[in-house]
């Protein structure tokens, strides 16, 4: 396992009780190139990162998502990136086995918290939420990344470059995962082990508040990658509402000879919106898929252009 090639990238903020733990742990793995990119900590999490043997970065913005993409933008000059978080919920011991689909071939990994979660490691409220992401994903983008929100993560700093990422928060995760899939990269899911935060560290993910940014990253990231959903869920919402409101103007007129013109008018359009929205959804999922197929074809015409010019290089020399 080639450590040298690898930077661990640890996100932190207001991280004091931790951040000396998980960085000795990495140092202790054998990782000479931890970075600590800090979203500008009232605490010690700086000092005691430095004091670690962490290389330590102040980020210009705020945000999980904001610390990622302007670490590996600006402080990672590594061909390898393995991301955590630095709570010590993830284990420096699965750090071999995150890295290793990188090294054979893959462009991401994706830590599995469910491969070995501790008690109380995640509230039921959590579990509950993840599971009804995870299957929500499955569903818009059609892979199975087994947990799209797992903080610990690898890939290649090529790869994630190719990545359209904008989230400055936890939906980061949410993001990489769907860009993954819309790009058709190479996922491995790795099952690790999932630890509770230890006592005295407090967290700063808000299930709520979070929880809704990571669905409206879900549903927004659709409208690219799986259109029909995007715009054929609004179409057969609209239809069922519309749908519904007719049945009722009907059953009042028919039972108690009462008219609900308006009533009427407005069923009647969302009924049409409805139709609408699915003939839009069918048009803009056949544009991606042409689209797709374009893109596919314009990387194949320049692999074989380097191909060919690789090999007339070759014949030269």
């Amino acid at each position: 396992m080639d450590h040298e090639a690898v930077t661990v990238l640890l996100p932190t903020y207001e991280e004091a009780e931790t951040v000396e733990q998980i960085v000795t742990g990495f140092r202790d793995a054998g990782f000479d190139d931890v970075l600590v990119i800090d979203g500008g900590s009232a605490d010690d999490t700086r000092e005691l990162a430095r004091e670690a043997g962490a290389r330590v970065e102040i980020q210009s913005g705020s945000g999980k998502g904001q610390a990622v993409r302007e670490a590996v933008a600006e402080h990672v000059d590594r061909p390898y990136v393995l991301l955590a978080d630095a709570d010590c919920t993830y284990q420096p011991s699965d750090a071999d086995a995150m890295l290793q689909p990188l090294f054979e071939g893959a462009d991401h990994v994706v830590g599995d918290r469910y491969g070995d979660i501790h008690e109380d490691a995640m509230t039921r409220f959590n579990d509950v939420g993840n599971s009804v992401f995870n299957r929500l994903f499955r569903l818009i983008h059609g892979e199975d990344y087994a947990d799209i929100l797992s903080g610990y993560r690898a890939f290649t700093v090529e790869s994630f470059r190719r990545l359209r990422l904008r989230a400055d928060g936890f939906g980061i995760e949410t993001e990489m995962s769907v860009e993954c899939a819309r790009r058709g990269q190479s996922v491995a899911v790795v099952p690790i082990t999932y630890l509770p935060r230890p006592d005295g560290s407090s967290t700063n993910l808000h299930p709520i508040k979070d929880g809704w940014i990571i669905l409206a990253a879900l549903y927004r990231k659709a409208k690219t990658s799986n259109p029909l959903f995007y715009f054929g869920s609004v179409g057969v919402v609209s239809g069922l509402l519309g749908g519904l409101i007719e049945v009722y103007v009907a059953y009042e007129w028919l039972f108690r000879r009462i008219s609900h013109e308006v009533l009427a008018f407005a069923g009647g359009t969302l009924i049409i919106l409805g139709i609408q929205f699915l003939v839009f959804a069918t048009l803009s999922d056949l544009v991606v898929t042409l689209h797709d197929e374009l893109l596919d074809r314009i990387e194949q015409l320049e692999t074989r252009d380097r191909s060919e010019e690789h090999d007339d290089g070759g014949l030269r020399d």
